[in-house]
């Protein structure tokens, strides 16, 4: 399996239905999610919560991303900025954080040998989502396995 990582602060500031940044499976090709980290870019707290999406949306721009080997092929999965409609929501993934009112507050989840699967199909995501107040502009980013 090659490793893959993409990144970014996000165009929005997402909602408790609209992802600040997500990762979605390629038609014939799935990934691994392996770690996924997100930064607070603003003196205000917020909270944020991972779930499964289950269908598009309207989704914000592709990021670009980084081969850990150089020598892999291109990613098939496709990291994505802050969507602009709401994709169905899917399972409540239970990794939750607070992140503090303060510029740089964050939290790294990672997670275990196997990582959390996201099964092939174009309509079949992770995101990041705020679960509950006013959203926030955040630095993101997921490291993934295909």
């Amino acid at each position: 399996m090659a490793r893959y990582s993409a990144g970014a602060k996000t165009a929005g500031a997402g909602s408790t239905t609209l992802p600040l940044i997500s990762l979605y499976a390629a038609a014939s090709v799935g990934g691994r999610l392996r770690e996924v980290g997100a930064f607070n870019t603003t003196p205000t707290a917020v909270d944020i919560k991972l779930v499964r999406l289950t269908s598009t949306g309207t989704q914000g721009a592709s990021l670009t991303a980084a081969k850990y080997d150089d020598t892999s092929a291109a990613a098939s999965c496709t990291p994505k900025n802050t969507h602009t409609v709401a994709p169905t929501l899917g399972d409540d993934l239970g990794y939750r954080a607070s992140l503090g009112a303060a510029i740089g507050s964050g939290v790294i989840w990672t997670f275990g040998d196997t990582g959390i699967h996201i099964p092939p199909g174009t309509a079949n995501g992770i995101g990041i989502i705020i679960e509950n107040g006013t959203g926030q502009i955040l630095q993101a980013y997921f490291v993934w396995d295909e």
